[in-house]
């Protein structure tokens, strides 16, 4: 969800990220200038600051008109924002990554960042995840991100962190702010889902929960899709990742008012079987009708925990982050799609019973 943005008034980077990028550039020889970087702030980054550095390289012997460049990312962590997940956690997760070959190198870290490896491929935008091509890659990738073996526990965390980013909420929040949301309801709300939502026999697998366009790169000459951005990642209901990446469909993080969503463009019943059925025939077997539309249902329900998750993440974020975003008007609009769809999709489930 990045585009590049170079102000006149240079940005300036931590000391210790300065020393670490041209120790990089030091060691490789095609640098005449490591101390000549260029620094690019990225704009579209809603949890951490993301720069670009660029160095020129020498030029080419056989076309001299021919200017290369090396780039690498520095990722400045947001003040503020440990309170949603554990740093440490996200590290290791980012170099178990790196190691598989599912995302960018880990290059060097610093107090309050690190430098990642520059990926040569194209962040998608937001009209690319309807695009049926596109979109049949992101469930292929999906599904084998969610088989990933990660080390550690593998007990699901969304209710847990529900409750944690609750409480959280309400002790930064003044009153008017907790009556508006009806924290005092949403304990009940949380036990209700969980209660609803976990159910079954559903597939748990190593979810991203927060597969938004801006988190899905593209290789354009091999079509090869990688995720990146593991700040969320965690053990989950395989479901809540599908809702969220839906949900997500509404979104297009780089508009003059980039907190709006817009709900008329959440994908409909066959977009959403078509996602379902390609992540389904991942497993090597062709899902049956029954399989498709049981993971379909429970997708939709899923799409009430995304809801509260990111009302609640907004809400903390207005609070705690310096990122010119709107945040609390877009937790306004997650809750108010909450209570809105609530009825119609756990109805559904309750007649059933009935």
């Amino acid at each position: 969800m990045f585009s590049r943005e170079k102000s006149n008034k240079e940005p300036r980077l931590p000391d210790e990220a300065i020393k670490i990028l041209k120790s990089l550039a030091a060691k490789w020889d095609d640098i005449p200038d490591p101390d000549a970087l260029q620094v690019f702030r990225l704009k579209g980054a809603m949890t951490n600051e993301v720069y670009q550095i660029k160095w020129l390289t020498k030029p080419n012997l056989d076309d001299a008109s021919l200017q290369r460049s090396r780039k690498v990312l520095v990722r400045i962590y947001g003040s503020g924002v440990d309170v949603f997940f554990n740093r440490e956690d996200e590290i290791r997760t980012f170099e178990f990554m790196s190691k598989k070959g599912q995302g960018p190198r880990l290059l060097g870290r610093f107090s309050n960042g690190r430098v990642e490896e520059f990926i040569r491929a194209r962040t998608l935008t937001a009209a690319d995840l309807r695009d049926p091509e596109i979109s049949a890659l992101i469930a292929t990738k999906m599904r084998e991100f969610h088989q990933l073996d990660m080390p550690g526990s593998k007990t699901v965390t969304l209710w847990k962190r529900l409750c944690h980013w609750l409480k959280e909420a309400t002790r930064l929040s003044s009153e008017k702010e907790a009556e508006e949301f009806r924290f005092n309801d949403l304990d009940n709300e949380i036990s209700m889902l969980q209660k609803n939502l976990s159910t079954g026999n559903q597939l748990v697998g190593f979810c991203h929960n927060d597969l938004q366009y801006g988190n899905i790169m593209m290789d354009e000459i091999t079509k090869l899709i990688t995720i990146i951005d593991y700040e969320y990642a965690s053990y989950n209901h395989v479901a809540f990742d599908i809702a969220n990446h839906f949900c997500e469909m509404a979104a297009d993080y780089h508009t003059e008012n980039p907190h709006v969503m817009d709900y008329k463009k959440y994908p409909g019943l066959e977009e959403r079987r078509r996602f379902i059925c390609i992540y389904l025939n991942g497993s090597g077997k062709q899902p049956s009708d029954s399989e498709v539309n049981q993971l379909l249902e429970i997708v939709e329900k899923f799409t009430l925990a995304s809801h509260l998750a990111w009302g609640l993440w907004g809400i903390i974020s207005e609070h705690v982050n310096k990122i010119d975003f709107d945040y609390m008007e877009y937790a306004r609009q997650r809750f108010r799609q909450y209570w809105a769809r609530k009825p119609q999709l756990l109805e559904v489930s309750s007649s059933r019973k009935s």
